[in-house]
């Protein structure tokens, strides 16, 4: 692949946002790409906005993600995909999990959540959206959302002929490797 993909995680803290890029770091770096990832924590601890910058090639010479340049976002919650569809590159993708954090203003009651967010995305990009903290929670555990959401990327960057069960394996807590592969192979099949 000489041209260089570029793929944004965002989400807010707590989410597993860093994980799943650590995950997709590892298993493009195993294949043979060159990949640089940038992580931007922001007031993560607190709940705040956390994004990856995941760019791979044949030779990739930044790490930086600039507006209009994603090839794929991925979106761990729904206002931030809303916050981060100027990254997304005409005829770009976005893998959107259906799911609702409210932000403190929302929270203190001095601002609403937005509605229509998934139809907004839709009319400007290819959205896949799904309820990843559901399928997460049927297969035991609502925080493997995350690699549920890692495994529809994997499936819409088409980056399959990857050992994915490795650099899970490789990467999540001793004891979670089964349901994480599961949470995967279940984003995956999406």
């Amino acid at each position: 692949m000489k041209e260089v993909k570029n793929i944004l995680l965002v989400g807010v803290g707590g989410q597993g946002t860093i994980l799943a890029s650590r995950i997709l770091t590892a298993g493009l770096i195993e294949a043979g790409y060159d990949v640089k990832m940038s992580e931007i924590h922001g007031m993560s601890q607190r709940g705040g906005s956390v994004s990856t910058q995941v760019r791979f090639g044949e030779k990739v010479d930044a790490p930086i993600i600039g507006k209009g340049q994603a090839d794929v976002i991925v979106a761990f919650e729904k206002m931030e995909a809303l916050r981060a569809l100027p990254y997304l590159k005409k005829g770009g993708k976005m893998v959107v999990n259906d799911f609702e954090i409210p932000s403190m203003p929302i929270l203190s009651g001095t601002a609403v959540y937005p509605e229509g967010i998934l139809e907004e995305l839709s009319a400007k990009a290819d959205v896949l959206s799904f309820e990843a903290a559901q399928i997460a929670a049927d297969l035991g555990n609502p925080k493997a959302m995350n690699i549920v959401l890692l495994g529809a990327l994997v499936k819409a960057m088409n980056v399959e002929g990857i050992d994915w069960n490795k650099a899970i394996t490789d990467n999540v807590k001793k004891g979670f490797e089964e349901l994480n592969i599961k949470a995967f192979e279940a984003g995956f099949a999406l």
